[in-house]
């Protein structure tokens, strides 16, 4: 279990939302933290980059946007 400092009032806002959007916004800001790079997305959100592909994969589907590797965010 990591030890985080955590705001109440951040996750409170997140209360009454579906795990899967919440879980797909997460991934989607990690990736764009991490300039599109898979592995460190994939590294900082604990879950295998192949997992993290297949997400991606249903949300550009879905119509989302995903950063491209290397993409910068804006």
């Amino acid at each position: 279990m990591h030890d985080f400092n955590l705001d109440l009032h951040a996750i409170n806002s997140l209360v009454g939302h579906a795990v899967a959007d919440v879980e797909r916004d997460l991934i989607l800001a990690t990736l764009r933290n991490k300039n599109g790079n898979r592995t460190r997305a994939a590294h900082v959100l604990c879950i295998s980059v192949r997992t993290l592909r297949n997400r991606l994969s249903v949300y550009s589907f879905e119509g989302y946007d995903v950063p491209e590797s290397g993409q910068v965010p804006q």
